[in-house]
């Protein structure tokens, strides 16, 4: 494979810098860098062991089991796109453009009236999704699910990957995995048709629809509005959790507000039985899921 036989020589090249002259030489300065920046402690976790192993597996996993109707994919230059976007680079200098190689050849066709976004519902999203059968979110689709659950970053010397600590979104923007997800978001937003669907959590604290968050950053803003016919909101309440928010109430209302002005048409729904019923297989004697006598 070209690209990993450019970065085996990226290694053997920056392994070459530690027997040069001390005489300040900017090969040296870039290794002492290197250096410098393998000792800082970020704090989320290092990449993922195997991190190679996984997304080729997983990404054949995807096109023989899980959805052949995606078609052939190449899973060794898939990853070879992916580990180019941040292998060798600063953690922190990573952009969602670096991906675009990967999401060009990892894209494929979401089924129409499939698409399902979320905010704070992530488990529950999945098991109703059932494994792209009922739906198919963003970690359903074949770029969604070779990252889903991965930790992973860069580093300028060595074998170009931290595995040690990777850096959290607090500490620094534009992270590799933060990175990631925008531009996979802005993909995914772009495939939705038909009747798409939201998921959100009515139990916290902070707001069922968080306007700095992914849906409304990422997603939103990139639906096409010719290719939607409705987009239904489901407001989910947490089994034994508060009700703090319900459809026309809080943030919920705004996003009806921003729908509304937006010219798409929506309803919405608070505890949206079918995922309600989901939810209570875990709960089956609790009073929200007994049925009325």
């Amino acid at each position: 494979m070209a690209s990993l036989a450019r970065a085996r020589s990226r290694f053997t090249r920056r392994s070459l810098f530690l027997v040069e002259p001390l005489t300040g030489c900017p090969k040296m300065r870039r290794n002492a860098e290197a250096e410098t920046h393998v000792e800082k402690q970020w704090q989320g976790d290092g990449t993922t062991l195997s991190l190679e192993e996984i997304i080729i597996g997983r990404c054949y996993n995807y096109i023989r089991v899980v959805n052949p109707s995606v078609g052939e994919k190449n899973c060794s230059q898939i990853w070879e796109a992916f580990r180019d976007a941040f292998i060798f680079k600063d953690p922190c200098k990573v952009l969602p453009k670096d991906y675009e190689p990967f999401i060009r050849l990892t894209v494929h066709d979401v089924p129409l009236n499939k698409s399902l976004f979320w905010e704070n519902s992530q488990l529950l999203v999945g098991r109703y999704a059932d494994n792209t059968k009922r739906m198919m979110p963003l970690d359903g689709t074949l770029m969604g699910w070779l990252a889903q659950g991965l930790a992973w970053c860069g580093h300028p010397g060595g074998t170009g990957m931290n595995y040690k600590s990777c850096p959290t979104t607090d500490e620094c923007e534009h992270n590799p995995v933060e990175s990631f997800w925008r531009i996979a978001s802005e993909a995914y937003a772009k495939l939705a048709a038909g009747v798409i669907h939201v998921m959100l959590n009515g139990s916290v604290s902070d707001g069922a629809y968080p306007v700095n968050g992914f849906f409304a950053k990422f997603e939103l803003t990139n639906l096409i509005k010719d290719n939607i016919l409705n987009i239904q909101i489901w407001v989910m309440d947490e089994i034994e959790g508060p009700d703090n928010e319900s459809c026309g109430s809080k943030t919920i209302k705004l996003l009806e507000t921003t729908l509304q002005e937006d010219g798409f048409q929506y309803t919405c729904t608070d505890n949206y039985k079918p995922v309600r019923l989901l939810q209570c297989v875990d709960f089956p004697t609790h009073h929200d899921c007994l049925c009325a006598q």
